[in-house]
């Protein structure tokens, strides 16, 4: 029993720090970019996509290795890890425009934290936060599927 206490601590924890974030991101707000970016379009909070493939982790990029594409600047932390994402955007782009997958999963769109991050499927999903990203986890092929059936739309919403 205190394990499913725990549990059901965990992921109110997780859904109220959710709704948190969607309310303060102006959930209802129309026409959100296509790509989530932070404050002066800096895609991924400057994470390094590439780095997420080859490294397994974040890595923040450098401004000295940064390209834009769909409106959005892109950092990484190496010539090589440009030189990649240049040649395949879409190949190391998170999936969703950068936007937490778990939220999309429920129609909504929220911002993201670039340790919150998963590989599926050769794709890379981002979430809000770890907590999110262990609830999204739980079942990421059925939410992938409400995913990828709520984008782009949640752009609109």
């Amino acid at each position: 029993m205190p394990q499913l206490a725990r549990n059901f601590a965990a992921h109110l924890l997780a859904m109220i720090a959710l709704f948190v974030a969607l309310s303060a991101a102006g959930v209802a707000a129309a026409d959100r970019p296509a790509i989530y970016s932070a404050s002066g379009k800096l895609a991924v909070k400057g994470a390094d996509v590439v780095a997420y493939f080859t490294e397994r982790r974040a890595v923040i990029g450098k401004a000295a290795y940064s390209t834009t594409w769909r409106g959005a600047t892109w950092r990484f932390s190496s010539t090589e890890n440009l030189a990649k994402f240049k040649a395949d955007p879409a190949k190391y782009a998170p999936q969703y425009g950068g936007y937490c997958a778990y939220a999309v999963s429920e129609g909504y769109t929220a911002k993201i934290e670039p340790e919150a991050w998963s590989i599926v499927d050769g794709k890379l999903y981002l979430n809000y936060s770890l907590g999110v990203r262990s609830l999204w986890k739980r079942n990421k092929q059925e939410r992938i599927r409400k995913a990828n059936t709520n984008w782009p739309g949640v752009l609109k919403r």
